[in-house]
């Protein structure tokens, strides 16, 4: 993914083509393997890489996620 993406809009990036993948898995007749591989990187940003036949590679922004997050138990 590039940089210029929102790490908001990156996470649900990579959680509609984990579900994806997930649906493709129980509908595929036979056998098949899902991976996912995580990486800390520079600047609070973690690298999430989904394997399935082909790699789908996400970079994500965890300092702006961990601060929603905070907000949402706050005022939750």
């Amino acid at each position: 993914m590039t940089s210029n993406v929102m790490p908001h809009t990156t996470t649900k990036l990579l959680k509609f083509k984990l579900m994806e993948l997930v649906d493709d898995g129980l509908a595929h007749d036979g056998f098949s393997d899902i991976r996912i591989e995580v990486k800390i990187l520079k600047r609070g940003q973690k690298e999430v890489i989904l394997h399935y036949g082909k790699q789908y590679r996400f970079v994500v922004d965890m300092h702006e996620i961990n601060e929603a997050t905070t907000t949402k138990q706050v005022s939750g």
